[in-house]
């Protein structure tokens, strides 16, 4: 397979930058990255918080792949793939991802709007303190929604299987085929999500609601879209040591997680994730910033999860010993896979003489 550089050099117009295309060479390793991608997109948003009735159910936690595979991987690939494609990064990602967050809570599942989504019994707990009655959105559960699916199920395991192969972590995956396979796969779960919605659930969310949801998507798409390709770097400006970065990431998601389902709970939030925001875009300009740093982030977060499972309370069903398997052995995993993550770049650092890669 003909090596590609993970960040080729591209004119400075958007108008004159040439489209990168999924190269040509074999397919396994490209497939290799989509599948691994399908995988743990379900995992980190579904399994690794450890808060359903599936958690010690191997056999459960198996066939809902079959279904959150699609859904949450599908999407995460054909956001990789447009952001890829169009030479955009990691801004871009997010902004999709975000996107992602609104369908699947606002019009998918609709749990954003609905008041007493799978009978859970802290429901109007963690709902009605911050719900804004107008809209029939609960600012703090519409927070958490959102920056779940654009931090764990989208951009993390995004950025993790691109670091484990960062000869490819610039380039796309898929050649169109690919892409309308996967597009029909997560459409098709999508549709068995909304239609189970519809068939168990009491409250739907009304046709304003749908509307208004489908228009914020919408708007997050054209930003992501309007946001420009990889920006310059100032080369003296200071970027911290990327064991730096990850313990910062690791301490304001940390701190997300835990904002209690109140008004002071959702502007600690805020501030939060604006502060990790502010950071990364600062700290991303100066000329050191590279794969590295861009994993610790997001490494750092799919470690939050994995740590922080051991606490949460799952619906019903495990016993202590089985939710305790389930919480080590994904955290065992995790770590696993965060190692050979790491590995990796420190290889292709060495292999390009040290030199920052990768948006």
């Amino acid at each position: 397979m003909t090596a590609h550089p993970e960040r080729p050099e591209r004119p400075e117009s958007a108008a004159a930058v040439e489209r990168p295309r999924a190269p040509k060479g074999r397919l396994g390793p490209r497939m290799a990255s989509v599948l691994g991608l399908l995988v743990l997109s379900p995992v980190a948003a579904e399994y690794l918080i450890g808060y359903d009735d599936s958690v010690g159910a191997l056999l459960a936690l198996l066939g809902g792949l079959l279904i959150l595979g699609p859904l949450y991987g599908g999407a995460a690939v054909l956001i990789r793939e447009a952001a890829r494609r169009t030479g955009r990064g990691l801004p871009t990602m997010l902004l999709l991802g975000t996107a992602f967050g609104v369908i699947q809570a606002g019009l998918v599942d609709q749990s954003m709007f609905n008041d007493a989504y799978r009978d859970i019994d802290y429901w109007d707990d963690a709902r009605l303190p911050t719900l804004v009655p107008m809209l029939g959105v609960s600012v703090h559960q519409a927070l958490g929604f959102v920056t779940g699916h654009a931090v764990w199920s989208i951009c993390a395991p995004i950025v993790v299987i691109e670091s484990l192969a960062p000869r490819r972590a610039a380039v796309p995956w898929l050649r169109t085929p690919g892409l309308v396979v996967v597009a029909v796969l997560y459409l098709l779960a999508s549709a068995v999500i909304s239609s189970d919605h519809y068939d168990t659930e009491g409250a739907v969310a009304s046709a304003p609601q749908l509307a208004g949801a489908a228009a914020v998507a919408a708007a997050l798409v054209a930003a992501a879209f309007a946001v420009g390709r990889r920006p310059g770097r100032a080369g003296g400006r200071w970027t911290p040591h990327p064991l730096l970065v990850g313990g910062t990431a690791l301490v304001l998601l940390g701190a997300f997680q835990f904002t209690p389902p109140n008004w002071a709970g959702a502007v600690g939030a805020i501030a939060l994730l604006g502060a990790l925001a502010g950071l990364m875009a600062l700290w991303s300009r100066g000329a050191a910033w590279g794969p590295m740093h861009r994993f610790a982030v997001f490494g750092g977060a799919l470690l939050v999860n994995a740590l922080i499972a051991f606490l949460v309370v799952p619906l019903e069903g495990p016993t202590p010993a089985a939710k305790l398997a389930h919480n080590s052995v994904l955290l065992l995993c995790v770590a696993g896979l965060l190692a050979a993550a790491a590995v990796a770049i420190r290889r292709a650092d060495r292999g390009r003489g040290n030199t920052p890669a990768g948006g």
